[in-house]
């Protein structure tokens, strides 16, 4: 089962790109972010035409989430509001359309889009730790179903000094801040594995190059397109990667496609009961 995430920057700006992709790849779920467009007028016609489904949970101009599948998308929730008691301040935040889940095939799919934060002493970074500490209350609601889950996007974090090109010349910038770090270990705790790094260890793979300075050129690339599977989905993931080749595509996104393969059997709908125990990685 191929599971892909792409920060895609405008849905009808990439729309080529993606179904030749997905007509190349096949993927059985493709997570999509930063869509910019309100749910009426998202592109559902090619998707269809290819066999898939599609989820949203869109926005004009900017953020937008979306998932594509091959099988039926059952439970779907739509911003924190899926899982969280209806309040104020998660109305707030679900303004931003970030976030989608479904069940696919008896996985738990969650897409999000975290927040940027532009720059530590702004406005906006003091909501992109708010946003992460409300996904934290989020997953510990959803944990409690012990559902086998996929948690993907685009996560605006580097989580170590190794998913960076120059460590040492973004210290303590955004996307590689001691607190934005610390705050997402928390929020994965022991539930969630970095899909990636059960294969790679070392540095030098990135899914995101900035537009300017003629970074992808000079391959001044991080790694902030992650895909993290909960303890329970582990011994079932067979390999991680990122398809780098999309960058060089005219007019790409600025990321590239990330994919796991689970090993999952279709025929029975579920996972081998022998199958429970947890990797020691």
């Amino acid at each position: 089962m191929l599971i892909a995430s792409w920060n895609v920057n405008s849905i009808r700006s990439r729309l080529s790109q993606i179904t030749s992709w997905i007509k190349h790849t096949k993927p059985d779920v493709l997570c999509l972010q930063e869509t910019k467009v309100v749910d009426k007028d998202f592109p559902l016609i090619p998707f269809e035409n290819l066999g898939y489904t599609v989820i949203m949970n869109g926005q004009k101009s900017y953020n937008g989430v979306a998932i594509i599948s091959k099988a039926d998308c059952t439970d779907i929730k739509y911003g924190f509001k899926g899982e969280l008691k209806i309040s104020d301040i998660v109305n707030e935040f679900d303004e931003q359309k970030r976030i989608i889940s479904a069940l696919i095939n008896g996985i738990r799919i969650i897409n999000i889009y975290v927040p940027n934060g532009s720059s530590l002493n702004s406005e906006k970074f003091e909501y992109k730790i708010n946003w992460l500490n409300k996904l934290n209350e989020y997953l510990i609601q959803q944990e409690k179903r012990g559902e086998h889950t996929c948690l993907l996007g685009d996560f605006n974090i580097a989580p170590s000094n190794n998913d960076i090109y120059d460590p040492n010349r973004f210290v303590e910038c955004i996307m590689a801040s001691k607190i934005e770090r610390e705050t997402l270990k928390r929020i994965l705790k022991n539930r969630f594995i970095d899909s990636f790094r059960v294969f790679e260890e070392f540095s030098g793979h990135w899914s995101w190059w900035d537009y300017r300075n003629n970074s992808f050129m000079l391959d001044r690339g991080w790694r902030i397109d992650l895909i993290y599977v909960s303890n329970n989905l582990l011994p079932r993931l067979k390999s991680s990667v990122i398809e780098r080749d999309q960058r060089g595509n005219d007019q790409p996104s600025d990321h590239v496609p990330v994919m796991i393969n689970i090993d999952y059997d279709e025929v029975f709908n579920e996972f081998d009961d022998e199958d429970e125990d947890i990797f020691e990685i």
